[in-house]
Protein backbone atom coordinates (compact mmCIF):
# COMPACT_ATOMS: atom_id res chain seq x y z
CA UNK A 1 0.00 0.00 0.00
CA UNK A 2 0.96 3.71 -0.76
CA UNK A 3 0.03 6.54 0.84
CA UNK A 4 1.09 9.87 2.21
CA UNK A 5 2.69 9.69 5.80
CA UNK A 6 1.24 11.62 8.91
CA UNK A 7 3.00 13.29 11.52
CA UNK A 8 2.07 9.75 13.45
CA UNK A 9 4.32 7.64 11.10
CA UNK A 10 7.11 9.96 11.90
CA UNK A 11 8.83 7.23 14.01
CA UNK A 12 8.39 4.51 11.60
CA UNK A 13 9.92 7.61 8.80
CA UNK A 14 12.60 8.23 10.72
CA UNK A 15 14.13 4.49 11.33
CA UNK A 16 13.64 3.43 7.83
CA UNK A 17 16.23 5.97 6.95
CA UNK A 18 18.63 5.32 9.32
CA UNK A 19 18.30 1.62 8.61
CA UNK A 20 19.01 2.49 4.55
CA UNK A 21 21.04 5.12 5.06
CA UNK A 22 23.55 2.91 7.74
CA UNK A 23 23.48 -0.10 5.20
CA UNK A 24 24.65 2.29 2.07
CA UNK A 25 26.54 3.78 4.16
CA UNK A 26 28.68 2.14 6.41
CA UNK A 27 31.17 4.30 7.57
CA UNK A 28 28.63 7.09 8.49
CA UNK A 29 26.94 4.87 10.95
CA UNK A 30 26.49 6.35 14.26
CA UNK A 31 26.35 9.96 12.66
CA UNK A 32 23.10 10.93 14.40
CA UNK A 33 20.96 9.05 17.09
CA UNK A 34 17.93 7.48 16.97
CA UNK A 35 16.10 10.97 18.93
CA UNK A 36 18.02 13.91 16.18
CA UNK A 37 16.72 11.45 13.40
CA UNK A 38 12.75 11.89 14.75
CA UNK A 39 13.63 15.76 15.59
CA UNK A 40 14.80 15.66 11.80
CA UNK A 41 11.45 14.17 10.56
CA UNK A 42 9.30 15.84 13.00
CA UNK A 43 10.37 19.30 12.92
CA UNK A 44 12.14 19.92 9.01
CA UNK A 45 11.10 17.02 7.02
CA UNK A 46 7.25 16.58 7.56
CA UNK A 47 7.13 20.26 8.48
CA UNK A 48 8.29 21.11 4.63
CA UNK A 49 7.95 18.40 2.78
CA UNK A 50 5.06 15.98 1.47
CA UNK A 51 6.09 12.69 2.58
CA UNK A 52 5.10 9.01 1.08
CA UNK A 53 5.40 5.67 2.18
CA UNK A 54 4.75 2.73 0.37
CA UNK A 55 3.68 -0.24 3.26
CA UNK A 56 4.32 -4.14 3.36
CA UNK A 57 1.39 -5.15 5.14
CA UNK A 58 1.31 -3.11 8.02
CA UNK A 59 5.08 -2.09 8.23
CA UNK A 60 6.61 0.43 6.41
CA UNK A 61 9.34 -0.12 3.82
CA UNK A 62 10.48 2.81 1.99
CA UNK A 63 9.73 6.85 1.77
CA UNK A 64 10.16 9.61 -0.58
CA UNK A 65 9.94 13.72 1.08
CA UNK A 66 9.68 16.09 -1.91
CA UNK A 67 9.30 19.58 -2.05
CA UNK A 68 9.32 22.29 -4.77
CA UNK A 69 11.01 20.38 -7.26
CA UNK A 70 13.47 18.88 -5.01
CA UNK A 71 13.93 15.13 -3.86
CA UNK A 72 14.86 15.61 -0.31
CA UNK A 73 14.64 11.38 0.95
CA UNK A 74 14.36 8.77 -0.47
CA UNK A 75 15.18 5.46 1.30
CA UNK A 76 13.95 2.09 1.17
CA UNK A 77 14.63 -0.63 3.54
CA UNK A 78 17.31 -3.15 2.57
CA UNK A 79 14.63 -6.36 2.54
CA UNK A 80 12.46 -4.34 -0.15
CA UNK A 81 15.09 -2.96 -2.60
CA UNK A 82 15.18 -4.72 -5.66
CA UNK A 83 11.38 -4.88 -5.73
CA UNK A 84 10.11 -1.39 -7.41
CA UNK A 85 9.58 -0.02 -3.97
CA UNK A 86 12.12 3.19 -4.82
CA UNK A 87 10.63 3.28 -8.55
CA UNK A 88 7.07 3.77 -6.91
CA UNK A 89 7.72 5.88 -4.83
CA UNK A 90 9.76 8.54 -6.89
CA UNK A 91 7.05 8.28 -9.20
CA UNK A 92 4.60 10.19 -6.56
CA UNK A 93 7.04 12.88 -6.70
CA UNK A 94 7.49 12.57 -10.94
CA UNK A 95 3.35 12.87 -11.12
CA UNK A 96 3.78 16.20 -8.92
CA UNK A 97 6.67 17.85 -10.32
CA UNK A 98 7.70 18.69 -13.49
CA UNK A 99 11.30 18.63 -12.66
CA UNK A 100 13.45 17.24 -9.74
CA UNK A 101 16.54 17.61 -8.52
CA UNK A 102 18.13 15.70 -5.40
CA UNK A 103 21.77 14.92 -3.87
CA UNK A 104 23.48 11.93 -3.20
CA UNK A 105 26.50 11.07 -1.99
CA UNK A 106 29.48 10.25 -5.20
CA UNK A 107 30.35 6.63 -3.44
CA UNK A 108 26.77 5.78 -3.37
CA UNK A 109 27.13 3.71 -6.58
CA UNK A 110 23.38 1.53 -6.00
CA UNK A 111 21.61 5.16 -6.01
CA UNK A 112 23.44 6.39 -8.44
CA UNK A 113 22.57 3.82 -11.16
CA UNK A 114 19.13 3.69 -9.35
CA UNK A 115 18.59 7.67 -10.80
CA UNK A 116 20.24 7.54 -13.66
CA UNK A 117 18.07 4.40 -14.84
CA UNK A 118 15.10 6.38 -13.64
CA UNK A 119 15.90 9.19 -16.39
CA UNK A 120 17.64 11.50 -13.74
CA UNK A 121 21.18 13.49 -15.42
CA UNK A 122 24.44 14.14 -13.51
CA UNK A 123 24.45 17.98 -13.72
CA UNK A 124 27.34 18.83 -10.62
CA UNK A 125 30.12 17.03 -8.10
CA UNK A 126 31.11 18.73 -5.70
CA UNK A 127 33.76 17.82 -2.87
CA UNK A 128 31.32 17.23 -0.44
CA UNK A 129 32.68 20.72 1.65
CA UNK A 130 29.05 22.48 1.95
CA UNK A 131 27.53 19.11 3.13
CA UNK A 132 26.89 17.74 6.92
CA UNK A 133 28.86 14.44 6.19
CA UNK A 134 31.86 16.19 4.24
CA UNK A 135 31.22 13.31 1.09
CA UNK A 136 31.36 14.49 -2.11
CA UNK A 137 28.15 14.33 -3.18
CA UNK A 138 26.46 14.64 -6.99
CA UNK A 139 23.32 16.24 -8.11
CA UNK A 140 20.66 14.63 -10.45
CA UNK A 141 18.20 16.98 -12.47
CA UNK A 142 14.84 15.04 -13.89
CA UNK A 143 12.40 17.22 -16.18
CA UNK A 144 9.01 15.78 -17.48
CA UNK A 145 9.61 15.31 -21.23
Amino acid sequence: MLRQLALTDMGAAAQVHRIAFDQAMPRLVGLHTPEEDRWFYREHIFKTCRVWGRFDQDALSGLIAFRDGWVEQLYVLPAAQGRGVGTELLDVAKRACERLELWTFQCNECARRFYEARGFALVEQTDGARNEEKEPDARYVWARA
